[in-house]
């Protein structure tokens, strides 16, 4: 894959359906997506890949712990670096979030219609399921997986602040 290849794809993600719940803070997460993206060789013809994320829970990086991993295979002169940062990063906490993308998990099917149909038609199909933690994206057919990770660090941007805030009020930062 080109940068300009990876470039498009990121360009040409839309979230069609967002999960109506963030990633949760004190435990894991499941998300059901479905990916949904023209083939760029044949006219209406859209494929739906559909499957789950599960997003692990959050962690907290002290900078203790930070810069540990910071230091990994890392000499002396790179010690006292890190010892600079210790001590003026005191008040900064990280949060690491861990994603399991299972392909076990996934399925895809082609059909012969537009891609607005197709959008329309699974958008209905999860609201009706009333599935609260599924998304609908439409996303790149060649590139679909750059999609779907640009829709998890979007999840986690959308998360993070309520985490933290959530961390906070157990005096856990």
């Amino acid at each position: 894959m080109t940068r300009d290849d990876f470039d498009y794809a990121l360009e040409n993600t839309r979230v069609i359906l967002a999960p109506e719940r963030q990633i949760a803070t004190f435990g894991s997460t499941s998300f059901n997506f479905y990916l949904i993206s023209e083939l760029m060789d044949r006219v209406n013809q859209v494929r739906i890949r559909n499957g789950k994320i599960q997003a692990e829970r959050p962690q907290i990086l002290t900078p203790e712990h930070y810069c540990r991993l910071l230091l990994e295979g890392f000499g002396e002169k790179a010690e006292r670096y890190v010892d600079q940062l210790r001590e003026h990063a005191r008040s900064i906490a990280v949060l690491r979030y861990g994603f399991q993308f299972r392909k076990t998990d996934l399925n895809e099917q082609t059909l012969s219609d537009s891609i607005d149909t197709v959008i329309n038609r699974t958008r209905r199909q999860v609201e009706n399921k009333n599935e609260p933690l599924s998304a609908i994206i439409q996303g790149v057919d060649d590139a679909w997986e750059v999609c779907l990770l640009k829709f998890t660090i979007d999840l986690v941007e959308r998360s993070s602040g309520g985490n933290l805030g959530d961390f906070r009020k157990r005096g856990l930062i």
